[in-house]
């Protein structure tokens, strides 16, 4: 079992992942909700980060120019309209 030492205000406290959430469940509903989208907001973070640096190291594609795009706009904006 590892632990893991956390730092609040110049408070350090080792804790267990099974203490950590035992000490989340004492929390009230609402500040769980809070808790599980600043978790959701990280794991979003650290994947669009991922992809960024994905697309970032593939090679930009050069044979679409913005003719061909607008071209395309164009055709979607009347199938709309």
């Amino acid at each position: 079992m590892s632990t893991a030492t956390i730092t609040i205000s110049n408070m350090k406290i080792e804790l267990t992942l099974e203490q950590l959430i035992a000490a989340i469940g004492q929390l009230q509903t609402e500040d769980r909700a809070k808790l599980a989208r600043a978790l959701a907001d990280t794991e979003l973070d650290a994947d669009l980060a991922r992809l960024i640096a994905e697309l970032y190291s593939k090679p930009p594609i050069e044979d679409v120019s913005d003719e061909i795009i607008l071209s395309e706009i164009r055709a979607v904006r009347r199938q709309r309209g």
